[in-house]
């Protein structure tokens, strides 16, 4: 990916789409001429036939609203198509859509024949970028969506989750709060997604390393209702227990509570689990977990600001 290619990303799905700089002469022409030349292209818009407009096959959403639609589609009826859809030309009479599957398929169903579209160069690499960027900026998105469409935007774009951050304007320490709940089992992933359970009590679940011992947290949690804090505790109290594979000297090694009390508090502000060893002499260690190159430069990161 080439500096000027990241330096537009970095602007946002704005950028991208960017149109402003079509002065009026320019737009009446295109209107009226109703043809884009490559020069034009990225700053045109055109009413374009919807039988000349294919989908994007790199969409990352897959499901639309029946009902949504039906009201879009009334609304398109009375108003037309309020914010143009962003396609690129392929061939001659022939484009691909980039962005607005969804603005598209209600034009389709208020029966119009063509659709104001963003006419622009893009090659596959940008109309995926484009296509996941718009999608994570809805606002209907769950968390494990909007994760998802993180680590599809990182993999697909090959980003480090501190590019990808600076590219959404988002914190990185929230980047990769998200990302990680893909580790969590697909049970409780559906859960998330199913609305569940929230954001924070994922985020509670993640200190848990025993797969085990994480789904019995999850069917505490879901069962009995427990709140964000409550689900914090009960991570606290299974963490606490003896492991039933240690030593006979369990007893002599429980962890006091102010030494806990500290464990769990950097826990929490590290978003990830944090071991505190302690000899009787006052020296000792502390152990911060982390799970891939991306989550150490983010934990060296929190540490050192």
């Amino acid at each position: 990916m080439t500096e000027k290619k990241k330096s537009v990303l970095g602007r946002g799905l704005s950028a991208l789409l960017d149109s402003n700089d079509t002065t009026e002469r320019t737009r009446e022409k295109q209107y009226s001429n109703n043809i884009a030349s490559p020069q034009q292209q990225g700053s045109v818009i055109l009413n374009i036939p919807l039988d000349q407009i294919e989908v994007n096959p790199f969409q990352p959403r897959t499901t639309f609203e029946e009902e949504s639609l039906n009201d879009l589609a009334d609304s398109i009826k009375v108003h037309g198509v309020i914010q143009p859809i962003t396609v690129r030309k392929i061939e001659n009479n022939k484009y691909q859509l980039i962005a607005g599957e969804r603005r598209l398929r209600a034009s389709k169903l208020a029966g119009k024949k063509d659709v104001p579209s963003f006419v622009r160069l893009a090659s596959d690499q940008e109309s995926i970028e484009i296509a996941l960027i718009e999608n994570i900026q809805r606002e209907d998105l769950n968390p494990l969506e909007i994760a998802i469409n993180y680590k599809r935007l990182q993999d697909e774009c090959d980003l480090t989750q501190e590019e990808l951050a600076t590219r959404l304007g988002k914190n990185r320490s929230s980047v990769t709060n998200f990302i990680r709940l893909l580790r969590l089992p697909p049970d409780i992933q559906a859960g998330l997604r199913d609305e569940k359970i929230t954001m924070g009590h994922a985020k509670a679940l993640l200190a848990i390393d025993n797969p085990l011992l994480l789904l019995s947290a999850y069917k505490d949690v879901t069962g009995k209702g427990l709140s964000v804090r409550q689900t914090e505790e009960l991570v606290r109290t299974l963490e606490s227990k003896p492991k039933k594979n240690s030593s006979t000297n369990n007893k002599s090694t429980a962890i006091p509570f102010t030494i806990k009390k500290m464990q769990d508090q950097l826990t929490t502000a590290l978003s990830t689990k944090v071991l505190i060893n302690r000899s009787n002499d006052g020296k000792g260690e502390i152990l911060i977990k982390f799970y891939n190159n991306d989550d150490l430069d983010r934990l060296v990161e929190e540490i050192t600001k």
